[in-house]
């Protein structure tokens, strides 16, 4: 083979990240000790109490991607050749490559075994700053803010058909960030333009007027947090006295159903990351003429920049993620789950003219690994470098002695990996290897 065909098989190989490289990365491992030490007094008055689990979340990322904590063994099945694919943590909105390829995923599965081949629309629906504060103190609000946008969507999409009795389908998705990390709790919508009719047809509805919600949002937001302690009388008349409430909705333009590629770009922006390296620049101390470390962060249109302490930016940061089993997409209508359930257990989806066929469930696509990897790098990791023939996993490699001798083996290992965990005096720390946390599906070793 040519130098040059050599080149074009290696340009185009799929090249496991290092994760510690990035200058995110650095910023965590430098500052999330001093956070957690620092957060009662520094910043829990700002953004509430310090949560258990965002310090699992902040190791499991420190841990992802690094073979000192478990790897698959990838081989050729051509030539032989062979590399260690470190596991992966899979936490939301704080590790930037298991979020991504969660958004990647959610986008094929939500087009493919959701949403009907029906016209959809986007709505956007938020609320005042005055308000915001509530959800963050208590993330249980989340999901009654989801539940009172529904009330007036379905309500208004409903009267927009001549079925009093049709239903709509709409997916909620929970954002709570702003530009700039803020805290800005804000739902993103793709919803059905009509309703479908108990017979399964579906009846576009009139081109819809976002200010005609508005009035009745508010009225549901404010009845809510009243019923749930958090607002008074008073603070509900002075609010609604405001020349301009601070209630916004927002509605898309029509997706028409051949416009696939927009529905799945849509479907991946309401669930996308909560910040972007790119857009970020970290400066440590040991870099700074003051002797601090800063974050540099640009807005989403490029034109503004703000600077925070590194320390200051990583606690907005960790706001954003949502606690365990924490649901940031909800269904509902035509589209909720247990409308799903029973059409499927009537046996009666495919009767549904309107139904995006697909060969694979969901439990398929989140198997599918190599292909997710291959359509956010435009790489297949499974391709070998030396041959371009297939590769594929032989074994994964969990236990810690095992690691340890591969790694030295190999003269991988590294000895200043970040410290574990302080725990309290006495405690016996276990670690646990889980290959849930594994970037690869579930595989039988020994039927190879």
């Amino acid at each position: 083979m040519s130098n040059n065909s050599s080149n074009t098989i290696n340009s185009s190989v799929y090249k496991p990240r290092n994760p510690k490289t990035s200058r995110y990365y650095q910023c965590v491992s430098d500052h999330f000790e001093m956070l957690e030490s620092v957060w009662e007094e520094r910043y829990e008055r700002q953004y509430g109490f310090w949560r258990p689990w965002i310090k699992n979340v902040i190791y499991r990322y420190l841990d992802c991607g690094d073979l000192h904590c478990g790897f698959a063994r990838v081989k050729c099945k051509g030539c032989g050749h062979e590399y260690l694919l470190a596991f992966s943590c899979k936490r939301r909105h704080f590790c930037p490559s298991c979020h991504q390829k969660r958004v990647i995923e959610f986008g094929e599965w939500l087009c493919a075994d959701v949403l009907k081949f029906v016209p959809h629309r986007q709505w956007v629906f938020s609320i005042p700053k005055r308000l915001r504060i509530y959800f963050m103190f208590d993330r249980k609000l989340l999901p009654k803010f989801s539940l009172c946008a529904w009330k007036v969507l379905s309500t208004y999409l409903k009267k927009s058909t001549s079925d009093d009795s049709s239903t709509p389908g709409a997916v909620i998705a929970v954002q709570t960030f702003g530009d700039f990390q803020n805290f800005n709790p804000h739902l993103h919508i793709i919803a059905t333009d009509g309703c479908f009719s108990g017979d399964g047809v579906f009846q576009v509805g009139h081109p819809p007027n976002p200010k005609d919600l508005e009035e009745l949002f508010r009225y549901e937001i404010l009845k809510m947090l009243k019923k749930e302690g958090k607002i008074t009388d008073a603070i509900i008349e002075n609010m609604l006295s405001w020349h301009r409430s601070g209630f916004n909705i927002y509605c898309g333009p029509t997706i028409y159903p051949h416009d696939e590629d927009a529905l799945e770009n849509l479907a991946r922006y309401i669930v996308r990351a909560s910040f972007s390296q790119e857009r970020m620049t970290y400066i440590p101390a040991d870099q700074s003429p003051e002797g601090k470390a800063w974050v540099i962060y640009q807005s989403k249109d490029g034109t503004t920049t703000k600077t925070f302490h590194a320390l200051d930016w990583l606690a907005r940061l960790t706001t954003h993620i949502p606690n365990k089993n924490e649901q940031m997409v909800r269904y509902y209508g035509f589209y909720s789950n247990k409308s799903r359930g029973m059409r499927k257990k009537a046996e009666n989806a495919e009767e549904v003219s309107s139904l995006i066929h697909t060969e694979q469930g969901r439990k398929q696509f989140r198997q599918n690994w190599a292909r997710l990897i291959q359509k956010i790098y435009e790489v297949d990791p499974l391709t070998c470098p030396k041959c371009n023939d297939e590769m594929r996993i032989i074994a994964f490699i969990e236990q810690p002695l095992i690691i340890k001798k591969i790694l030295k083996h190999l003269n991988l290992r590294e000895t200043h990996n970040h410290d574990p965990p302080k725990k309290p005096a006495g405690e016996i720390r276990q670690i646990v290897y889980d290959d849930t946390y594994s970037q690869v599906p579930p595989f039988d070793y020994w039927s190879l």
